[in-house]
């Protein structure tokens, strides 16, 4: 923890925990560990762990959520906070418990990030590879058709490299997809996923399988399978360009918030998105809400009119 405010009052409660609880060393490094963490997310605020609000503890837990952090952990980590603020209440160095009335996370809706259409648009559009590799275009082409597919479909990783070569209809302008639970689905390609994947399969992914041979569309150097790790990285790299951390759910995330707010259905975007039920793409409709509320926020010249 950087701030040295939070850190007379992080020593005192662990010490609290091991002498008066007698919690054990593992339980006291885990809350010293999300403290920290909370910390750091208040730091960014201008706030310390005394002056920290309800709203912060809050959108502490979403962001944790929307990074993919699970339920079990998150609720750990509240359980922490939950006894730090009653440790602060009792030595009378705070009036109020910020974690006051907060619902388990078991209950929380939790709402998808996303991109602005101006960041995937720069996602897209971004550098190619730098390496001076003899493959670097191979790998560069390979890439961006990757991502063009990623946003076109709102593919998950694990459906991305298991793309087959025989799945790709790219004169239909369609893929076949097998999802969870091996589901197939037929997910639409637009113009510029495409394009991409035509200069992809023009050289590319012939110069990136070398002698071998496979039944994969996407491919590592020497013909390898792709593993997740790679295209986590790949998506990474590739979102600096967007001035973003993003991630290939991230992309996910980002075809369907967009085709809702441009006015899709919500059961065609269910049936590209391979959602078994249909609640899971309504949350869709809650985060273009959301940017739609900012934007008339920002723009609309009595929106803070008092």
């Amino acid at each position: 923890m950087s701030s040295p405010a939070n850190a007379p009052i992080l020593s005192g409660f662990l010490d609290y925990l091991k002498v008066e609880k007698g919690l054990a060393r593992l339980t006291v490094s885990a809350y010293r560990t999300d403290i920290r963490q909370f910390g750091e997310f208040l730091r960014g605020r201008k706030r310390t762990l005394l002056d920290a609000r309800r709203v912060d503890v809050r959108d502490f837990l979403q962001d944790l959520f929307s990074n993919a952090v699970d339920g079990r952990s998150v609720g750990r980590k509240l359980s922490g906070l939950r006894r730090l603020y009653h440790y602060l209440l009792l030595d009378q160095l705070i009036e109020h418990d910020p974690t006051l009335n907060i619902a388990s996370p078991k209950q929380w809706k939790v709402l998808p990030k996303s991109l602005a259409r101006e960041e995937m648009l720069a996602l897209l559009e971004g550098p190619g590879s730098t390496s001076s590799h003899r493959l670097a275009p191979a790998m560069a082409a390979r890439d961006r058709a990757m991502l063009e597919v990623f946003y076109a479909g709102g593919l998950r990783v694990s459906e991305l490299i298991g793309v087959k070569l025989g799945d790709l209809k790219l004169d239909f302008g369609y893929v076949l997809v097998r999802g969870k639970g091996d589901k197939e689905r037929i997910v639409p390609l637009g113009k510029s996923a495409q394009q991409a994947l035509t200069e992809y399969m023009g050289s590319a992914r012939a110069a990136l399988l070398g002698p071998k041979s496979s039944a994969l569309l996407f491919l590592g150097r020497g013909g390898r399978q792709l593993t997740r790790q790679r295209v986590w990285q790949m998506v990474r790299l590739a979102s600096k360009s967007a001035g973003r951390h993003a991630s290939p759910h991230m992309l996910r995330h980002s075809c369907a918030t967009h085709m809702v707010e441009n006015g899709a259905d919500l059961r065609t975007v269910q049936t590209i998105l391979g959602h078994a039920d249909i609640s899971t793409t309504q949350v869709y409709t809650h985060v273009a809400l959301d940017r739609l509320k900012s934007v008339y926020q920002k723009h609309h010249p009595r929106a803070k009119a008092r």
